[in-house]
Parts: C-alpha cells; sequence; structure tokens
C-alpha cells in the first residue's frame, strides 16, 4: 500500500468514526423524546397497562399528522412495576439518561408521590392522567385528572340526594395508602358538615392485591341494618375484581346498598360478570357511552389501534376516562410546545396556562392558568349489563379544581401556584 493511499484510508476512518460519533446525536436532534411511566406488571397494571397503550396510540397520531414542531415524537416506555420507589428510579432514568422533554405518567398517588421530587430536582414536567387526592400543587405537574370537588365531593352529594337514594350512612372503603386516606379525611369533613354523626361513618382499608373481602362485605351488610347505607370505594387496581365478585356472591345490590366507586371503570370491570352488580356507581369525568361525535372517533381509533397493534383482548377493549385523560394531556403538551416553539420545561409551564380542547367528553376543557388542573365535568354513571356506563348525573358545565380542600382546616386561600 502506497503512503498516499494509506493516508487515504487513515483519513476515511477518522471520518467514518466521526461520523458514527455525530448520526445518534443529529438522529436525536430530530425526534422529540418523551417518556411513559405506567406499571406493566403487578397489581396495578390491571388500569395502568391500556394509559401505556393509549399514550403510544396519540403519539403514533400526532407523528402521522406532522409531529411537533416539526419533529417526530419518540416514546420511551419503563416499567415501574407497581413498585414505588422504582417509580423514582424509573423516572431518573427517563429524564437524566433517555433525555426526555416530558413524562406522562403515575396512577396510584403513591407514584406520583415517589417521583414528586425527582420533577422537581431536574425541573421536568410530569402529566399526571388520574383522579387524586388534591392537597398538593406543583409547579413541575400537570394534573389531567379530577380534583375531590371534581370527582369525590359531587358523588356523596349524589347519594345523598333523593334521586341518589338519600343516603344517612356511609362505608369508606380504600386501599390503605395515600390517595383513599385522603379523600376520605376530606369526606368525612364533608360529611360531618352535612350533619353526618360519627357513629354513622365506618372506614375500612386493605392492602394492594387484597383478594379475600367476604369478611368485610358481611360487615358492610351489618352496617346496613343501621339505616339507608351507601359505600364509597378508592379501591385501587386488582383487588377491584375480588370486591365485585364478593358484592355478587352475597347478593348485596345497588338498591340495598349502593356502591360509588372513584377507581373503577370500563376497563376494571371487563374482568367481572358485571349481571349482579346493575345499577352501583363509579364518578369520573367521562365514560365510554358519552354520545359525542369527538368520542365516537376517539372509541373508532382506539379500537383499529387495538387491533392494528394486536393487543390484548383486542375484540373488547373498552375506553375509560385516565385514557381520556392521557390523551387529552398529551395533545395539550403538543399545543403548549407549539405556542412556546420550544421545549424546555418553563416555557411550556408558560404556554400550558389557558390551553383549550375538545374532548371526548363532549366538552371542551380548559387548563387552568394558576393551578396546573383542567377544568372539567362531573358524571356519574350507573353500572349496566355490558359492563358500560349509563350516565345518570353530569354538571351543565366543567367545574374548576379546588386541589386545596376547603373542608380541610388552613386550606384556604391555598388554590392557586
Amino acid at each position: 500500500m502506497s503512503r498516499r493511499t494509506a493516508l487515504k484510508a487513515t483519513a476515511a476512518g477518522a471520518l467514518a468514526l466521526v461520523t458514527a460519533a455525530w448520526l445518534p446525536s443529529a438522529i436525536a436532534a430530530d425526534t422529540i423524546k418523551v417518556g411513559i411511566l405506567h406499571s406493566l406488571s403487578g397489581t396495578m397494571a390491571i388500569s395502568e397497562t391500556s394509559l401505556k397503550d393509549v399514550a403510544l396510540m396519540t403519539i403514533d397520531e400526532i407523528n402521522a399528522k406532522g409531529g411537533v414542531l416539526g419533529k417526530k415524537l419518540e416514546a420511551v416506555v419503563v416499567d415501574p412495576a407497581s413498585n414505588w420507589p422504582l417509580f423514582a428510579e424509573k423516572a431518573r432514568q427517563l429524564i437524566s439518561q433517555d433525555k426526555v422533554s416530558v413524562v406522562f405518567g403515575c396512577w396510584t398517588s403513591v407514584s406520583r408521590k415517589s417521583v414528586l421530587p425527582v420533577f422537581k430536582e431536574t425541573n421536568n414536567l410530569l402529566f399526571y392522567p388520574v383522579q387524586y387526592e388534591g392537597e398538593e400543587l406543583e409547579k413541575n405537574v400537570f394534573y389531567t385528572g379530577a380534583a375531590p370537588n371534581q370527582q369525590a365531593i359531587p358523588a356523596v352529594e349524589y347519594l345523598m340526594s333523593k334521586d341518589g337514594g338519600g343516603a344517612k350512612r356511609f362505608v369508606l372503603l380504600g386501599t390503605d395508602y395515600v390517595y383513599p386516606r385522603t379523600t376520605n379525611k376530606i369526606l368525612r369533613a364533608f360529611l360531618k358538615s352535612k350533619g353526618v354523626k360519627e357513629s354513622d361513618i365506618d372506614e375500612v382499608y386493605t392492602p394492594f392485591g387484597h383478594s379475600d373481602y367476604q369478611t368485610i362485605v358481611a360487615n358492610i351488610k351489618k352496617f346496613a341494618a343501621g339505616g339507608k347505607t351507601a359505600v364509597i370505594s378508592t379501591i385501587n387496581g386488582d383487588s377491584n375484581v375480588p370486591f365485585y365478585k364478593e358484592l355478587g356472591n352475597a347478593g348485596l345490590k345497588a338498591t340495598d346498598v349502593p356502591v360509588v366507586a372513584f377507581s373503577v371503570g370500563e376497563e376494571e370491570l371487563r374482568g367481572v360478570d358485571t349481571k349482579p352488580l346493575l345499577g352501583h356507581l363509579a364518578a369520573w369525568n367521562y365514560f365510554q357511552s358519552v354520545k359525542s361525535p369527538v368520542n365516537d372517533a376517539f372509541i373508532k381509533q382506539w379500537k383499529a389501534y387495538a387491533k392494528a397493534k394486536k393487543l390484548p383482548n383486542a375484540n373488547t377493549v373498552v375506553t375509560n376516562d385516565p385514557m381520556e385523560a392521557t390523551y387529552v394531556g398529551i395533545h395539550m403538551w403538543k399545543q403548549a410546545v407549539e405556542k412556546a416553539k420550544s421545549t424546555d420545561t418553563d416555557k411550556v409551564i408558560a404556554a400550558m396556562g389557558g390551553q383549550t380542547f375538545k374532548s371526548p367528553s363532549g366538552f371542551t376543557l380548559t387548563m387552568d392558568k394558576t393551578n396546573h388542573h383542567l377544568h372539567k365535568p362531573v358524571m356519574i354513571g350507573e353500572i349496566k349489563g355490558d359492563g358500560q356506563f349509563k350516565v345518570v348525573w353530569k354538571t351543565k358545565q366543567p367545574v374548576r379544581a379546588q386541589p386545596w380542600s376547603p373542608f380541610i382546616a388552613g386550606n384556604e386561600g391555598k388554590q392557586n401556584m
């Protein structure tokens, strides 16, 4: 080999190395990475897997329409496996290692509380799509699910009304963690303000993954003998299946003791024979049964996506409230990035306030300019035999969130960021 040929070969090799080193960052520069942080295994997988899938569907939809700022979105999916400390670890991985611009994820409040320090420290954004207990307001979080005044309080008011059965006694039944305990603290204070006696409130908690509800349901029957009783359920995850099965086994009908659930939607009911559960209730801000052109399109898109991606039980997939909140959140983030002309966290936060989106709920939702929560309609649905919900009550307009409940002393004047 001549000296000239050797030099050419060396130069070509060096160029190849430089090009190889440059390529990944160039490719990365052509995409905007977004993190998906949902449990795909463990006790919460029953609820969270569909949120991962609907997030990927929404990202595909946005990419098909040209992406964001002329770039395609690239999803980075991780599985924190219903392990609360692992949520923080995976959030840090998404932000520091995978360099995502935003994260969509979490279901339980304990998982959200686990990741909050990471998002504050790194100044990154979390979009949280599930109803929760409030008592929180964070600059780095946008809450697209309901605050207590957009779900829990209206549901109990309904149960106390003539249309809801005129309940006088209440069983507060939940999974043992921050969301049920804080929600029930708020509900106790609310019920007390309505004149309900302490002896007319029973409060019961079970661990995550609990499966034996025989004694609890028997005790509910006994408690209900003391007067018109309703159950307010904040059971989360796969424990809902044995709870509802036991209600059916015990013959506890909605006409006797209505149950209103805050964490049971169409997805959770897929694993249950719903015929014994006719008339039991759920409070959300969206149901699949809502009649609106936007919802028709959303359901059609989801069913087609499930079949195209060969998702488990693709022929029977359903939509639900946290899926809708995920869909809305991703679109609102896209709109804010385009308004800000940047994925920079502080610029996107500034652009998020006042964003609106025509949602599958049939309402145009607005991101509040001061408290990072959506203005949302409230709906109460009755379980039907096909696992869907008949909407029996709803607000006429979206309701502004009160993240800090006025029924908790010391919360006055805390509603804004």
